[in-house]
C-alpha cells in the first residue's frame, strides 16, 4: 500500500485556469516538500471537521505554461472561499505522472477521466 503524503500550506491565488475547465482548485505553494513526485494524486482534504475527497496536482503545469511548482487542489463537492486558509492535503494515490498536453482541449478531456477515476474509489 502507498504511503500517504500530508502537506500543508496556505492557499494562494492562482491563475484560475483549472475554474475556467470547470475544475476550480486550491492552489498551494510546494515550499518544503519538494521531493514529492509531480504528478496527479486522489486526495482528501479536511475543511472545517469535514473529509472531502480531491484530486490534486503536483507540478509546474506545463501545458499552460506554468514554470513555479505547486499542489493544485480540486476539492469534490466542496465550494466557498479558501484564499488565505491553511489546508492540509493528503495525496493517498498517484493515478498518473505529470505531462503537456497539446492542447487545453486534451487537457480537460483528462481531468475529466482522472475526476470519475477518483469519484469511483
Amino acid at each position: 500500500m502507498q504511503q500517504c503524503i500530508n502537506i500543508e500550506a496556505e492557499v494562494i491565488h492562482g491563475k484560475k485556469i483549472g475554474r475556467a475547465m470547470g475544475f476550480p482548485t486550491a492552489n498551494m505553494s510546494m515550499e518544503g516538500y519538494e521531493s514529492v513526485d509531480r504528478g496527479v494524486y486522489r486526495s482528501e482534504v479536511s475543511i472545517d471537521g469535514v473529509s472531502y475527497r480531491a484530486m490534486s496536482n503536483v507540478g509546474i503545469r506545463p501545458s499552460v505554461g506554468g514554470k513555479e511548482l505547486l499542489l493544485e487542489t480540486h476539492i469534490m463537492d466542496y465550494s466557498g472561499d479558501l484564499y488565505g486558509r491553511r489546508l492540509c492535503v493528503t495525496l493517498v494515490e498517484k493515478i498518473r505522472d505529470e505531462k503537456r498536453f497539446s492542447s487545453i482541449g486534451d487537457l480537460k478531456e483528462q481531468l475529466m477521466r482522472d475526476y470519475e477515476y477518483i469519484r469511483s474509489r
